[in-house]
């Protein structure tokens, strides 16, 4: 059968994939357009195998929200490039899209999960891989749903969070996200720090004082030290820390001028905790030239 070009266009619009690629899977198909769009879905399914155990700690934050309900979804590519492809970024607007109206608990019933073509997310990432020519992984995924104020913020594509707020207003919880973003508090109030991290720290502010310190009357002894882990704790709390929007008073200073109250917080950063490959191609080019 001729494969005409009206054919291989109509299934380039469907699929998504290149001009040669269709014009294969139709020649393949004997013309059929359904069969070869399964023909390239599995396809790409294959792909996606084989590109499964390659580092993907690039990509971007993808966020959707609907009032005091919101979603914040790390989607992975190996490269910056392909992070601001836009069939990339199309893909992770409707991942967080459909992460928010799915009510998915968890990134595996998020794969699950289908869009209004009917694909499931994970069919379509296959078909994403096909066309980026990289690995594509969906990571992480947060989700606030409350009766307080939720802010959803993202920096750059590359840092989201989301800010429940009891009290206050929605721009200062925006203000709040803002600053979780900028200065990446690893704890909420000084009553959540660990009882270990703060044992550490007393530990660490003892062995940094002088004999004729260590010394002093127990009491004294603990007062300074006790000072000094304050200051620690005010360092890692976002409560304890001054305010980005306004410098000269804390994040607490703000929330009670205002009667608000931060429940909880959450802050994604793409590549967070993925060990990325450094290559070192001058290395590799001298030991392939016997060099090195």
């Amino acid at each position: 059968m001729e494969i005409t070009a009206s054919m291989v266009k109509e299934l380039r619009e469907r699929s998504g994939a290149g001009m040669m690629e269709c014009k294969k899977a139709l020649a393949e198909n004997d013309g059929n357009i359904d069969a070869a769009m399964e023909h390239l879905r599995k396809t790409g399914l294959a792909k996606a195998d084989k590109k499964a155990g390659r580092v993907a700690a690039e990509g971007r934050i993808g966020v959707a929200q609907d009032g005091s309900h919101a979603v914040l979804v790390e989607v992975n590519s190996e490269t910056d490039f392909v992070a601001k492809d836009e069939n990339f970024l199309k893909f992770v607007d409707t991942v967080a899209q459909v992460a928010l109206s799915s009510g998915a608990a968890d990134v595996e019933a998020l794969k699950a999960a289908k869009l209004a073509s009917g694909e499931t997310v994970e069919e379509t990432r296959a078909a994403v891989i096909a066309k980026v020519g990289e690995n594509v992984q969906v990571r992480r995924m947060v989700r606030f749903g409350s009766e307080h104020h939720v802010a959803a913020y993202i920096h750059g594509g590359r840092i989201g969070v989301l800010v429940e707020l009891k009290g206050g207003d929605a721009d200062l919880a925006r203000g709040v996200a803002m600053h979780v973003a900028a200065m990446n508090p690893p704890y909420n109030k000084a009553a959540d720090v660990p009882a270990d991290f703060l044992a550490k720290e007393k530990e660490i502010e003892l062995a940094k004082m002088s004999e004729k310190d260590r010394a002093k009357p127990a009491e004294i002894l603990e007062k300074i030290i006790s000072g000094k882990v304050a200051r620690i704790v005010n360092e890692v709390t976002l409560y304890g820390q001054p305010f980005v929007m306004n410098t000269d008073q804390s994040v607490e200073a703000a929330l009670k001028a205002a009667g608000a109250d931060v429940v909880r917080f959450e802050r994604l950063a793409v590549g967070e905790g993925i060990e990325k490959v450094v290559e070192d191609y001058a290395a590799e080019v001298m030991k392939a030239a016997g060099l090195a």
